[in-house]
Order: C-alpha cells, then sequence, then structure tokens
C-alpha cells in the first residue's frame, strides 16, 4: 500500500502542477518570512487554488501569532496549518479553533526522548509530523534537507496518523518507509534544485517513489 504524500514549500504553478499531476495528497504553502519557499498570503491563495477539490491544502508557519493564523485561515483557508515552530500544545489547540481547520505538529527529532513528547500532542492535534532537529543556531526550523536516525521511529505506534520529514529524497524514500513504517512523508528541499526552486522532475520521481514504498 502506498503512502501518503506532502509536497512542501511550493511557490510556482509549475511545481504545484507537477505535484498535483503527480498525484500528491497533501500541498504545503509557507508563511515564514525567513524561508526562501515563503509565500505572501495573497499570492498563495491564488497560487493553491488550482488545488482545490485535487489535494488537501496546508499552510505551513511557525511560532504564528494569533493575527497571522487568523489571516491565514481568511485568506489561504486551509485544509490544515502546520505549526513548525515551538508551539505547545496549548497553543497547538488553540490554533485549531481560531483557525478552524485541521493542526499538523511538527517535532524535532534528535533522540527517543523527541520522539516521546508527541504524547502531549496527541490529544489536542490531528496530525503529528516527525522532522530533523535542526542544528544549533539555524535559522529555520525545517527545509535544511537533514535527517534523523529513522530507528527511533520503528515499531512505533501514535494515538494520530503522522507523517515522516527530513532529508528526505526519491532515492532514500523506500528505505526510509520501511525502517519507521510511516504512513505519510513530508518532502521539501529534497526535490528542489536549490534553496526554495522545485524540480518538476523530482517531485514526479518522489510521488512515483512513494506509490511503491
Amino acid at each position: 500500500m502506498s503512502v501518503l504524500t506532502k509536497i512542501c514549500g511550493l511557490t510556482t504553478p509549475g511545481a504545484l502542477d507537477a505535484a498535483l499531476d503527480g498525484g500528491a495528497d497533501f500541498v504545503g504553502a509557507v508563511s515564514f518570512p525567513k524561508s526562501p519557499r515563503h509565500l505572501e498570503l495573497i499570492a498563495a491563495a491564488a497560487l493553491f487554488e488550482r488545488a482545490r477539490g485535487r489535494a488537501r491544502v496546508v499552510a505551513v508557519t511557525a511560532d504564528a501569532d494569533d493575527a497571522l493564523l487568523t489571516e491565514i485561515a481568511l485568506i489561504l483557508r486551509p485544509d490544515l496549518v502546520q505549526l513548525h515552530g515551538s508551539e505547545t500544545p496549548e497553543q497547538a489547540a488553540r490554533a485549531g479553533l481560531l483557525t478552524g481547520a485541521g493542526i499538523i505538529k511538527a517535532l524535532p527529532v534528535r533522540t527517543a526522548d523527541d520522539v516521546a513528547s508527541a504524547a502531549a500532542f496527541e490529544p489536542v492535534v490531528d496530525w503529528l509530523m516527525f522532522d530533523a532537529k535542526p542544528p544549533e543556531g539555524a535559522a529555520l526550523p525545517g527545509g535544511v534537507g537533514a535527517a534523523f536516525d529513522w530507528a527511533l521511529l520503528a515499531g512505533r505506534a501514535f494515538a494520530r496518523p503522522w507523517f515522516l520529514a527530513g532529508g528526505l529524497s526519491p532515492d532514500n524514500l523506500a528505505e526510509a518507509v520501511r525502517i519507521t513504517g510511516a504512513p505519510a512523508v513530508d518532502v521539501s528541499s529534497g526535490v528542489e534544485s536549490a534553496p526554495g526552486v522545485k524540480d518538476p522532475g523530482r517531485i514526479a520521481a518522489f510521488l512515483e517513489a512513494a506509490r511503491s514504498a
């Protein structure tokens, strides 16, 4: 059975169409100015309108305040909001109330204790995401192409569905899914030719790999 797929940080019609044509289940728009994949909300809303009914639209942000979360809900109207910062379970619950969207909480992983932190979020989010913890002092909370020890997730079960993220590519996806048993996968930098520049060919290859993973 193929895994569910999310292509994140899409910024152009060509890249979004490659994701949609390849059968991506989720497509992500980043609302985080420090990211090379950041899109202003008006531009994101115009671009991602073409995804309606074909894939679930995910708004990706980090440590957003109430005002930004409200703007995201009103302008982009995402199906889900991905919290990729240092949000607490209480903040995750509030984000769901403010936006009316499903919530994905990304958890940075380096050790088994990081994986265990998911338990606090399971009652208040719809999805979990396990991503590589960025290096100390890194400017971005994700999307840096790093992987973590996938064996930390081997044999684990969670109360919510979850994504595996961090350092995935068309070349290592099958191994990552085999080790972790991930039901869903998320990729951004692994399908780029340069930071923030998606490669339609790599998007297609990733989605093809997911179908046989």
